[in-house]
Protein backbone atom coordinates (compact mmCIF):
# COMPACT_ATOMS: atom_id res chain seq x y z
CA UNK A 1 0.00 0.00 0.00
CA UNK A 2 2.66 2.53 1.06
CA UNK A 3 4.78 1.50 -1.93
CA UNK A 4 2.33 3.40 -4.14
CA UNK A 5 3.08 6.55 -2.14
CA UNK A 6 6.87 6.25 -2.35
CA UNK A 7 6.84 6.51 -6.16
CA UNK A 8 4.90 9.77 -6.31
CA UNK A 9 6.67 12.96 -7.42
CA UNK A 10 8.77 14.58 -6.06
CA UNK A 11 10.22 11.16 -5.29
CA UNK A 12 12.69 12.31 -2.64
CA UNK A 13 9.97 13.92 -0.54
CA UNK A 14 7.45 11.08 -0.77
CA UNK A 15 10.09 8.39 -0.16
CA UNK A 16 11.13 10.09 3.07
CA UNK A 17 7.51 10.67 4.11
CA UNK A 18 6.89 6.93 3.82
CA UNK A 19 9.99 6.16 5.90
CA UNK A 20 9.00 8.71 8.53
CA UNK A 21 5.46 7.33 8.77
CA UNK A 22 6.84 3.87 9.53
CA UNK A 23 8.04 5.28 12.88
CA UNK A 24 5.46 5.77 15.69
CA UNK A 25 5.80 9.41 16.77
CA UNK A 26 3.12 10.56 19.20
CA UNK A 27 3.72 13.78 21.09
CA UNK A 28 5.72 13.24 24.30
CA UNK A 29 6.77 9.77 23.07
CA UNK A 30 9.23 10.80 20.37
CA UNK A 31 12.16 8.60 21.43
CA UNK A 32 11.91 6.40 18.32
CA UNK A 33 11.61 9.22 15.82
CA UNK A 34 14.46 11.13 17.50
CA UNK A 35 16.66 8.04 17.12
CA UNK A 36 15.47 7.68 13.51
CA UNK A 37 16.44 11.26 12.70
CA UNK A 38 19.81 11.03 14.49
CA UNK A 39 20.66 7.93 12.46
CA UNK A 40 19.52 9.67 9.26
CA UNK A 41 21.83 12.64 9.83
CA UNK A 42 24.81 10.50 10.82
CA UNK A 43 24.32 8.21 7.81
CA UNK A 44 24.91 11.27 5.61
CA UNK A 45 28.06 12.19 7.56
CA UNK A 46 26.50 15.50 8.50
CA UNK A 47 26.88 17.34 11.80
CA UNK A 48 24.02 15.88 13.87
CA UNK A 49 23.10 17.07 17.37
CA UNK A 50 20.39 16.27 19.90
CA UNK A 51 19.87 19.13 22.33
CA UNK A 52 19.03 18.79 26.01
CA UNK A 53 15.27 18.54 25.43
CA UNK A 54 15.33 16.20 22.42
CA UNK A 55 15.27 18.48 19.37
CA UNK A 56 17.47 17.25 16.53
CA UNK A 57 19.70 19.67 14.60
CA UNK A 58 21.49 18.66 11.39
CA UNK A 59 23.79 21.02 9.47
CA UNK A 60 24.85 20.76 5.83
CA UNK A 61 27.45 22.99 4.14
CA UNK A 62 26.53 25.14 1.16
CA UNK A 63 26.87 23.76 -2.34
CA UNK A 64 29.59 25.16 -4.58
CA UNK A 65 29.06 28.85 -5.35
CA UNK A 66 26.54 29.38 -2.53
CA UNK A 67 29.02 29.77 0.34
CA UNK A 68 28.50 33.53 0.48
CA UNK A 69 24.81 33.22 1.43
CA UNK A 70 23.52 33.33 5.02
CA UNK A 71 22.71 30.03 6.70
CA UNK A 72 19.04 29.05 6.39
CA UNK A 73 17.33 27.18 9.22
CA UNK A 74 14.66 24.79 7.92
CA UNK A 75 12.23 23.91 10.71
CA UNK A 76 9.48 21.30 11.16
CA UNK A 77 8.23 19.24 14.10
CA UNK A 78 8.66 15.50 14.46
CA UNK A 79 5.52 14.60 16.43
CA UNK A 80 2.05 14.03 15.02
CA UNK A 81 -1.51 13.95 16.36
CA UNK A 82 -2.79 10.42 16.90
CA UNK A 83 -6.52 10.14 16.18
CA UNK A 84 -8.50 7.26 14.70
CA UNK A 85 -12.07 6.39 13.90
CA UNK A 86 -13.86 4.33 16.56
CA UNK A 87 -14.24 1.39 14.16
CA UNK A 88 -10.57 1.41 13.10
CA UNK A 89 -8.29 -1.19 14.68
CA UNK A 90 -4.86 0.45 14.96
CA UNK A 91 -2.10 0.67 17.58
CA UNK A 92 -0.28 3.99 17.22
CA UNK A 93 2.46 2.85 19.61
CA UNK A 94 3.41 -0.12 17.44
CA UNK A 95 2.22 0.38 13.86
CA UNK A 96 3.29 2.61 11.02
CA UNK A 97 0.66 4.73 9.29
CA UNK A 98 -1.20 2.87 6.51
CA UNK A 99 -1.53 5.26 3.56
CA UNK A 100 -3.39 5.26 0.25
CA UNK A 101 -3.92 7.42 -2.82
CA UNK A 102 -7.47 8.77 -2.98
CA UNK A 103 -7.84 10.68 -6.25
CA UNK A 104 -5.66 13.79 -6.03
CA UNK A 105 -4.92 13.22 -2.35
CA UNK A 106 -2.92 10.97 -0.05
CA UNK A 107 -4.68 9.96 3.15
CA UNK A 108 -4.51 7.26 5.83
CA UNK A 109 -6.73 4.24 6.49
CA UNK A 110 -8.99 5.47 9.30
CA UNK A 111 -6.30 7.42 11.18
CA UNK A 112 -4.53 10.74 11.05
CA UNK A 113 -1.95 10.87 8.26
CA UNK A 114 0.88 12.82 9.87
CA UNK A 115 1.23 15.20 6.92
CA UNK A 116 1.14 17.79 9.71
CA UNK A 117 4.13 18.21 9.94
CA UNK A 118 5.57 15.13 8.27
CA UNK A 119 5.57 16.69 4.81
CA UNK A 120 7.83 19.46 6.09
CA UNK A 121 10.13 16.93 7.75
CA UNK A 122 10.27 14.82 4.59
CA UNK A 123 11.12 17.83 2.42
CA UNK A 124 14.00 18.77 4.74
CA UNK A 125 15.26 15.17 4.68
CA UNK A 126 15.20 15.21 0.88
CA UNK A 127 17.30 18.39 0.87
CA UNK A 128 19.80 17.01 3.36
CA UNK A 129 20.44 13.86 1.32
CA UNK A 130 20.45 15.60 -2.07
CA UNK A 131 23.62 15.85 -4.16
CA UNK A 132 22.42 18.01 -7.06
CA UNK A 133 20.30 20.78 -5.49
CA UNK A 134 21.94 24.23 -5.12
CA UNK A 135 21.49 25.67 -1.65
CA UNK A 136 23.13 27.95 0.94
CA UNK A 137 24.40 26.54 4.25
CA UNK A 138 21.49 24.64 5.79
CA UNK A 139 20.53 24.01 9.39
CA UNK A 140 17.67 21.55 9.87
CA UNK A 141 15.77 21.98 13.13
CA UNK A 142 13.44 19.10 13.98
CA UNK A 143 11.50 20.00 17.12
CA UNK A 144 9.54 17.70 19.42
CA UNK A 145 6.16 17.93 21.14
CA UNK A 146 4.74 20.72 19.01
CA UNK A 147 1.22 19.35 19.19
CA UNK A 148 0.80 19.13 22.97
CA UNK A 149 2.83 21.92 24.48
CA UNK A 150 5.55 23.10 22.08
CA UNK A 151 8.10 22.06 24.69
CA UNK A 152 10.72 21.45 22.00
CA UNK A 153 10.59 25.04 20.79
CA UNK A 154 10.35 26.31 24.36
CA UNK A 155 13.42 24.31 25.33
CA UNK A 156 15.70 25.69 22.62
CA UNK A 157 18.60 27.40 24.33
CA UNK A 158 20.25 30.63 23.18
CA UNK A 159 23.22 29.91 20.96
CA UNK A 160 21.80 26.60 19.71
CA UNK A 161 20.93 27.88 16.24
CA UNK A 162 23.35 29.40 13.74
CA UNK A 163 20.96 30.37 10.94
CA UNK A 164 19.99 33.93 10.04
CA UNK A 165 16.77 33.04 8.16
CA UNK A 166 14.17 30.54 9.38
CA UNK A 167 11.81 28.77 6.99
CA UNK A 168 9.04 27.05 8.97
CA UNK A 169 7.40 24.38 6.75
CA UNK A 170 4.20 23.93 8.78
CA UNK A 171 1.58 25.91 6.83
CA UNK A 172 -1.36 24.09 5.21
CA UNK A 173 -2.35 26.17 2.16
CA UNK A 174 0.07 26.21 -0.76
CA UNK A 175 -0.85 29.74 -1.86
CA UNK A 176 -0.25 31.23 1.60
CA UNK A 177 2.82 32.81 3.13
CA UNK A 178 2.39 33.07 6.88
CA UNK A 179 3.97 35.94 8.79
CA UNK A 180 2.14 35.60 12.12
CA UNK A 181 0.15 33.21 14.30
CA UNK A 182 -1.96 32.97 17.44
CA UNK A 183 -0.72 32.22 20.93
CA UNK A 184 -2.51 29.79 23.19
CA UNK A 185 -3.14 28.55 26.71
CA UNK A 186 -4.48 25.24 28.03
CA UNK A 187 -7.32 25.46 30.54
CA UNK A 188 -8.05 22.54 32.85
CA UNK A 189 -11.09 22.46 35.14
CA UNK A 190 -11.40 19.71 37.75
CA UNK A 191 -13.73 18.84 40.59
CA UNK A 192 -14.87 15.90 42.68
CA UNK A 193 -18.50 14.94 43.08
CA UNK A 194 -20.52 12.50 45.14
CA UNK A 195 -21.77 9.26 43.60
CA UNK A 196 -25.21 8.03 44.56
CA UNK A 197 -27.10 4.78 44.34
CA UNK A 198 -30.46 4.98 42.63
CA UNK A 199 -33.42 4.35 44.91
CA UNK A 200 -36.09 4.13 42.22
CA UNK A 201 -36.28 1.69 39.32
CA UNK A 202 -34.14 2.87 36.35
CA UNK A 203 -33.00 1.54 33.00
CA UNK A 204 -29.42 2.17 31.86
CA UNK A 205 -28.60 3.56 28.41
CA UNK A 206 -25.52 4.61 26.47
CA UNK A 207 -25.72 7.79 24.40
CA UNK A 208 -23.25 8.22 21.53
CA UNK A 209 -22.41 11.27 19.44
CA UNK A 210 -20.30 10.28 16.43
CA UNK A 211 -19.65 10.94 12.77
CA UNK A 212 -18.43 14.52 13.18
CA UNK A 213 -15.58 15.69 10.97
CA UNK A 214 -13.36 17.00 13.74
CA UNK A 215 -10.31 18.93 12.62
CA UNK A 216 -7.67 21.40 13.74
CA UNK A 217 -8.92 23.51 16.63
CA UNK A 218 -7.16 26.56 15.19
CA UNK A 219 -7.30 26.31 11.40
CA UNK A 220 -10.80 24.77 11.30
CA UNK A 221 -12.47 26.58 14.20
CA UNK A 222 -14.26 29.01 11.87
CA UNK A 223 -15.82 26.33 9.65
CA UNK A 224 -18.95 25.86 11.76
CA UNK A 225 -18.06 22.26 12.63
CA UNK A 226 -19.87 20.44 15.42
CA UNK A 227 -18.23 19.92 18.81
CA UNK A 228 -19.14 16.51 20.25
CA UNK A 229 -18.88 17.76 23.84
CA UNK A 230 -21.29 20.64 23.27
CA UNK A 231 -23.71 18.38 21.39
CA UNK A 232 -23.63 15.73 24.12
CA UNK A 233 -24.26 18.35 26.77
CA UNK A 234 -27.26 19.59 24.82
CA UNK A 235 -28.67 16.06 24.65
CA UNK A 236 -28.12 15.49 28.36
CA UNK A 237 -29.63 18.83 29.35
CA UNK A 238 -32.71 18.21 27.23
CA UNK A 239 -33.23 14.70 28.57
CA UNK A 240 -32.66 15.86 32.14
CA UNK A 241 -35.29 18.56 31.81
CA UNK A 242 -37.95 16.20 30.49
CA UNK A 243 -37.04 12.73 31.75
CA UNK A 244 -35.03 13.46 34.90
CA UNK A 245 -32.14 11.31 33.74
CA UNK A 246 -29.07 10.80 35.92
CA UNK A 247 -25.53 10.74 34.58
CA UNK A 248 -23.11 7.93 35.34
CA UNK A 249 -20.18 8.82 33.05
CA UNK A 250 -19.06 10.94 30.08
CA UNK A 251 -16.08 10.44 27.81
CA UNK A 252 -15.84 13.04 25.04
CA UNK A 253 -13.04 14.26 22.81
CA UNK A 254 -9.32 13.88 23.34
CA UNK A 255 -6.47 16.16 22.34
CA UNK A 256 -6.82 19.87 23.02
CA UNK A 257 -5.85 20.88 19.50
CA UNK A 258 -8.45 18.63 17.86
CA UNK A 259 -12.13 19.55 17.58
CA UNK A 260 -13.86 16.62 19.34
CA UNK A 261 -15.57 14.18 16.96
CA UNK A 262 -17.09 11.69 19.40
CA UNK A 263 -18.61 11.53 22.87
CA UNK A 264 -20.17 8.72 24.91
CA UNK A 265 -22.28 8.94 28.05
CA UNK A 266 -23.92 6.38 30.33
CA UNK A 267 -27.22 7.55 31.81
CA UNK A 268 -29.97 6.17 34.03
CA UNK A 269 -33.56 6.76 32.89
CA UNK A 270 -36.55 6.32 35.26
CA UNK A 271 -38.26 3.09 34.25
CA UNK A 272 -41.62 4.82 34.03
CA UNK A 273 -40.22 7.24 31.43
CA UNK A 274 -38.18 4.96 29.18
CA UNK A 275 -40.95 4.88 26.59
CA UNK A 276 -40.41 8.64 26.15
CA UNK A 277 -36.63 8.41 25.71
CA UNK A 278 -36.50 7.70 21.98
CA UNK A 279 -39.10 10.33 21.06
CA UNK A 280 -37.41 13.02 23.16
CA UNK A 281 -33.96 12.09 21.86
CA UNK A 282 -35.25 12.18 18.29
CA UNK A 283 -36.70 15.66 18.82
CA UNK A 284 -33.46 17.11 20.20
CA UNK A 285 -31.35 15.27 17.63
CA UNK A 286 -33.46 16.51 14.72
CA UNK A 287 -32.94 20.11 15.85
CA UNK A 288 -29.17 19.68 16.06
CA UNK A 289 -29.01 17.76 12.76
CA UNK A 290 -30.97 20.51 10.99
CA UNK A 291 -28.57 23.15 12.31
CA UNK A 292 -25.49 21.21 11.14
CA UNK A 293 -26.86 19.61 7.99
CA UNK A 294 -24.40 21.39 5.69
CA UNK A 295 -21.26 21.19 7.83
CA UNK A 296 -21.75 17.79 9.50
CA UNK A 297 -23.69 15.46 7.15
CA UNK A 298 -22.30 12.38 8.92
CA UNK A 299 -23.48 13.32 12.43
CA UNK A 300 -25.15 10.46 14.36
CA UNK A 301 -26.76 10.61 17.80
CA UNK A 302 -27.70 7.16 19.10
CA UNK A 303 -28.92 5.39 22.23
CA UNK A 304 -28.70 1.76 23.28
CA UNK A 305 -29.65 -0.15 26.41
CA UNK A 306 -26.70 -1.41 28.49
CA UNK A 307 -26.40 -3.48 31.68
CA UNK A 308 -26.91 -1.87 35.10
CA UNK A 309 -27.09 -0.93 37.87
CA UNK A 310 -24.72 2.05 38.01
CA UNK A 311 -23.80 4.80 40.42
CA UNK A 312 -24.74 8.31 39.32
CA UNK A 313 -23.55 11.87 39.83
CA UNK A 314 -25.29 13.72 42.67
CA UNK A 315 -28.12 15.98 41.50
CA UNK A 316 -26.53 19.31 42.46
CA UNK A 317 -23.25 18.51 40.70
CA UNK A 318 -25.09 17.27 37.62
CA UNK A 319 -27.06 20.50 37.39
CA UNK A 320 -23.88 22.57 37.71
CA UNK A 321 -22.09 20.46 35.09
CA UNK A 322 -24.80 20.89 32.46
CA UNK A 323 -25.06 24.64 33.06
CA UNK A 324 -21.27 25.00 33.03
CA UNK A 325 -20.78 23.37 29.65
CA UNK A 326 -23.78 25.18 28.23
CA UNK A 327 -22.35 28.56 29.32
CA UNK A 328 -18.69 27.92 28.42
CA UNK A 329 -17.75 29.55 25.13
CA UNK A 330 -16.79 27.25 22.28
CA UNK A 331 -15.69 28.34 18.80
CA UNK A 332 -14.79 31.75 17.39
CA UNK A 333 -14.74 34.52 20.01
CA UNK A 334 -13.45 37.53 18.02
CA UNK A 335 -12.34 38.21 14.45
CA UNK A 336 -9.20 40.17 13.59
CA UNK A 337 -9.49 43.82 12.64
CA UNK A 338 -5.99 43.74 11.12
CA UNK A 339 -6.46 40.79 8.71
CA UNK A 340 -9.72 40.31 6.83
CA UNK A 341 -11.27 36.91 7.53
CA UNK A 342 -8.73 35.92 10.22
CA UNK A 343 -9.98 34.55 13.52
CA UNK A 344 -8.45 36.59 16.31
CA UNK A 345 -9.47 34.45 19.30
CA UNK A 346 -11.30 31.20 19.96
CA UNK A 347 -11.81 28.37 22.40
CA UNK A 348 -12.10 24.63 21.90
CA UNK A 349 -13.85 22.56 24.60
CA UNK A 350 -11.67 19.64 23.69
CA UNK A 351 -12.17 16.99 26.34
CA UNK A 352 -14.69 16.08 29.03
CA UNK A 353 -14.23 13.04 31.25
CA UNK A 354 -16.57 12.19 34.10
CA UNK A 355 -16.34 8.93 36.01
CA UNK A 356 -16.10 7.53 39.54
CA UNK A 357 -16.43 10.86 41.33
CA UNK A 358 -13.96 12.81 39.16
CA UNK A 359 -14.71 15.45 36.51
CA UNK A 360 -12.12 17.00 34.20
CA UNK A 361 -12.64 19.50 31.38
CA UNK A 362 -9.83 20.45 28.99
CA UNK A 363 -9.86 23.50 26.70
CA UNK A 364 -7.43 25.24 24.37
CA UNK A 365 -7.86 29.01 24.13
CA UNK A 366 -6.10 30.85 21.29
CA UNK A 367 -5.64 34.48 20.29
CA UNK A 368 -3.26 36.61 18.25
CA UNK A 369 -3.79 39.37 20.85
CA UNK A 370 -2.37 38.43 24.25
CA UNK A 371 -4.82 40.51 26.29
CA UNK A 372 -7.83 39.06 24.45
CA UNK A 373 -6.50 35.55 25.00
CA UNK A 374 -6.45 36.11 28.74
CA UNK A 375 -9.87 37.84 28.78
CA UNK A 376 -11.39 34.74 27.17
CA UNK A 377 -9.40 32.39 29.40
CA UNK A 378 -10.50 34.28 32.52
CA UNK A 379 -14.15 34.19 31.42
CA UNK A 380 -13.95 30.40 31.05
CA UNK A 381 -12.25 30.17 34.41
CA UNK A 382 -15.15 32.11 35.96
CA UNK A 383 -17.74 29.80 34.40
CA UNK A 384 -15.96 26.67 35.61
CA UNK A 385 -15.39 28.07 39.10
CA UNK A 386 -19.09 28.88 39.39
CA UNK A 387 -19.62 25.20 38.68
CA UNK A 388 -17.43 24.26 41.63
CA UNK A 389 -14.25 23.45 39.70
CA UNK A 390 -10.64 24.23 40.44
CA UNK A 391 -9.14 25.79 37.31
CA UNK A 392 -5.52 25.90 36.16
CA UNK A 393 -3.73 27.42 33.16
CA UNK A 394 -0.75 25.66 31.57
CA UNK A 395 1.19 25.21 28.35
CA UNK A 396 0.99 28.90 27.51
CA UNK A 397 2.86 30.02 24.40
CA UNK A 398 3.13 33.41 22.67
CA UNK A 399 1.83 34.47 19.31
CA UNK A 400 4.06 35.49 16.44
CA UNK A 401 3.76 39.21 15.65
CA UNK A 402 3.71 39.87 11.87
CA UNK A 403 6.60 41.80 10.33
CA UNK A 404 5.44 43.17 6.97
CA UNK A 405 8.95 44.55 6.34
CA UNK A 406 10.64 41.14 6.57
CA UNK A 407 13.41 40.75 3.96
CA UNK A 408 12.74 37.05 3.45
CA UNK A 409 9.05 37.84 2.94
CA UNK A 410 10.02 40.04 -0.02
CA UNK A 411 12.03 37.16 -1.50
CA UNK A 412 9.14 34.72 -1.15
CA UNK A 413 6.61 37.13 -2.64
CA UNK A 414 8.84 37.81 -5.65
CA UNK A 415 9.69 34.14 -6.28
CA UNK A 416 6.12 32.92 -5.85
CA UNK A 417 4.87 35.46 -8.40
CA UNK A 418 7.68 34.62 -10.84
CA UNK A 419 7.06 30.87 -10.57
CA UNK A 420 3.27 30.69 -10.49
CA UNK A 421 2.24 33.95 -12.21
CA UNK A 422 -0.06 35.02 -9.37
CA UNK A 423 0.27 36.83 -6.07
CA UNK A 424 0.57 34.73 -2.92
CA UNK A 425 -1.72 35.41 0.02
CA UNK A 426 0.33 36.95 2.82
CA UNK A 427 -1.52 36.06 6.02
CA UNK A 428 -1.36 35.38 9.71
CA UNK A 429 -2.94 32.10 10.85
CA UNK A 430 -5.01 31.10 13.86
CA UNK A 431 -2.97 27.98 14.50
CA UNK A 432 -0.05 27.93 16.90
CA UNK A 433 3.23 27.92 15.01
CA UNK A 434 6.58 27.52 16.75
CA UNK A 435 7.85 30.74 15.18
CA UNK A 436 6.51 32.87 18.05
CA UNK A 437 8.43 30.85 20.64
CA UNK A 438 11.59 30.53 18.57
CA UNK A 439 11.48 34.26 17.79
CA UNK A 440 11.40 35.08 21.50
CA UNK A 441 14.67 33.19 22.00
CA UNK A 442 16.26 34.20 18.68
CA UNK A 443 14.88 37.70 17.92
CA UNK A 444 17.48 38.25 15.18
CA UNK A 445 15.95 35.48 13.00
CA UNK A 446 14.02 36.57 9.90
CA UNK A 447 11.14 34.06 9.87
CA UNK A 448 8.49 32.92 7.41
CA UNK A 449 6.15 29.91 7.14
CA UNK A 450 4.74 28.05 4.12
CA UNK A 451 3.84 24.51 3.08
CA UNK A 452 1.69 22.23 0.90
CA UNK A 453 -2.10 22.03 1.02
CA UNK A 454 -3.34 19.80 3.86
CA UNK A 455 -6.98 19.27 4.81
CA UNK A 456 -8.52 17.83 7.97
CA UNK A 457 -5.37 17.97 10.10
CA UNK A 458 -5.75 16.38 13.56
CA UNK A 459 -8.60 14.15 12.32
CA UNK A 460 -8.81 10.79 10.51
CA UNK A 461 -9.89 12.76 7.44
CA UNK A 462 -6.42 14.34 7.22
CA UNK A 463 -5.12 14.39 3.64
CA UNK A 464 -2.43 16.11 1.60
CA UNK A 465 -2.83 17.21 -2.02
CA UNK A 466 -0.37 15.40 -4.29
CA UNK A 467 0.03 18.21 -6.82
CA UNK A 468 0.46 20.71 -4.01
CA UNK A 469 3.46 18.81 -2.65
CA UNK A 470 5.18 19.20 -6.01
CA UNK A 471 4.33 22.93 -6.03
CA UNK A 472 5.65 23.33 -2.48
CA UNK A 473 8.89 21.50 -3.34
CA UNK A 474 9.42 23.62 -6.46
CA UNK A 475 8.87 26.78 -4.41
CA UNK A 476 11.24 25.67 -1.64
CA UNK A 477 14.09 24.87 -4.04
CA UNK A 478 13.62 28.17 -5.85
CA UNK A 479 13.70 30.12 -2.57
CA UNK A 480 16.98 28.47 -1.57
CA UNK A 481 18.53 29.32 -4.95
CA UNK A 482 17.53 32.97 -4.50
CA UNK A 483 18.67 33.60 -0.94
CA UNK A 484 20.48 36.97 -1.21
CA UNK A 485 24.20 37.20 -0.54
CA UNK A 486 25.29 38.34 2.91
Amino acid sequence: MNENIAVLEPAGVWKNFVKLNEVPRPSKKEERVIAFMMEFGRSLNLETIKDSIGNVIIRKPATAGMEDRPMVTLQSHLDMVHQKNADTSFDFDKEGIRMKVAGEWVKAEGTTLGADNGMGVAAIMALLESTDIPHPPLEALFTIDEETGMTGAKGLEKGTLEGEILLNLDTEEDDEIDIGCAGGVDITAQRDYMEEELTDDHEIYQLVVRGLQGGHSGMDIDKGLGNANKIMNRLLAGLTENLEIRINSIHGGGLRNAIPRESKAIIAVPAVKTDQLESRLELISSEITAELTLTEPGLKMESSKVPGPVLVMDRESQEKLLKMISAAHNGVYTMSAAFDGLVESSNNIARITLSEGKLEIGCLTRSSVESVKMVLADSLKSVFELGGCEVSFSGEYPGWTPDPESKILKVLEERYTALFEEQPRVVACHAGLECGIIGNTFPELDMISFGPTIRGAHSPDERVHIGSVKKFWTFLLDILRHIPKK
